[in-house]
């Protein structure tokens, strides 16, 4: 399955950049440090982009202090005077160094430029949050930079306490998933201009009911368009005409329409007269006041429950 095998390279790698700066750093520095940058500019691609979720997001943190400890007793460790490397070994290290941290700076600046940012309330409350799909466009955010201008879109699930969003590492349970069912709040204040809360959810990793069968809500506020959907059947309290405040409850996170696995996805549009919403320009999502990138996790505010 596609979920295990990302899993077993971000562990693969993880080792083997573990590994290289290990070598590397038993070697006296003039014959070793280009191996010594290979490793360490794979660690931190691997460290940003890696699939850990799928297990625990701990085991980031984790593998992070792995590499750090390395590096570390490397500085202590006795220096071997080996042969200077071959030509074609250092130019294929300098080469697919320069590429991890290109692709390391891009996590961060994203490819699409100076984002036309719009500030939201984060519309779940209760527990830790994390962003499976998301960031400033390519290349962290590939799935979503090729659906219709949605290139700022995110995809948020929740996580359990022990770092995990499900109770496996694929589950065909919806009940598994943490944020199934979870109660989603309006991230602004608007009029609802679209609500649709009868499709069925899918069963994972089915997604045949395509985009077109979405349970979701369009709100329109006065210059822009924020979008939410994969809510969960018969769930969704709003309908076309109301007004919503900050905070007004929404519906419950579902796994309806073209999705594999309960998630929230959440993006935002610049109204723009005339223009089909999903056409007009996307907007970068901050949630109270802080944008998020890819595989960050997402702290709300705590809520004060009160029994009565």
């Amino acid at each position: 399955m596609f979920i295990y095998a990302l899993l077993l390279l971000t562990f693969a790698l993880a080792l083997l950049s573990i590994f290289l700066v290990f070598v590397a750093s038993g070697r006296i520095f003039r014959h070793g440090w280009s191996l010594f940058i290979l490793g360490l500019s794979l660690g931190l691609f691997i460290y940003l982009y890696g699939t850990w979720i799928y297990l625990s997001v701990d085991a980031k943190w984790g593998f992070g202090i792995c590499l750090l400890l390395t590096l570390l007793l490397g500085f202590f460790r006795k220096k071997k005077d080996t042969p200077v490397p071959r030509v074609w070994r250092f130019i294929g290290n300098m080469f697919f160094s320069a590429l991890f941290l290109t692709l390391s700076i891009l996590y961060f600046t994203g490819t699409t430029g100076k984002a036309r940012a719009i500030d939201l309330a984060f519309p779940l409350k209760t527990g830790r949050y994390f962003v499976l799909q998301g960031g400033k466009g390519l290349p962290t955010n590939l799935f979503h930079f090729s659906l219709r201008g949605a290139i700022y879109a995110m995809d948020i699930v929740k996580l359990r306490p022990n770092g995990s969003r499900a109770k496996a590492i694929f589950s065909s349970r919806l009940e598994d998933y943490e944020i199934y069912g979870d109660t989603l709040y309006s991230p602004c204040a608007g009029r609802i201009i679209k609500a649709i809360g009868s499709d069925p959810d899918n069963i994972p990793p089915d997604m045949i009911r395509g985009p077109h069968n979405t349970n979701q809500v369009l709100i329109e506020t006065v210059n822009s368009y924020v979008f939410l959907a994969h809510l969960k059947q018969g769930s969704v309290i709003v309908k076309e005409g109301d007004v919503v405040k900050q905070g007004d409850p929404l519906g419950c996170v579902g796994n309806s329409g073209f999705s594999s696995e309960p998630h929230l996805h959440i993006q935002a549009h610049v109204k723009v007269p005339g223009i089909p919403w999903y056409l007009s320009p996307p907007r970068y999502i901050h949630f109270n006041g802080r944008g998020y990138l890819l595989y960050e996790v997402i702290r709300p505010q705590r809520v004060q429950m009160v029994k009565k």
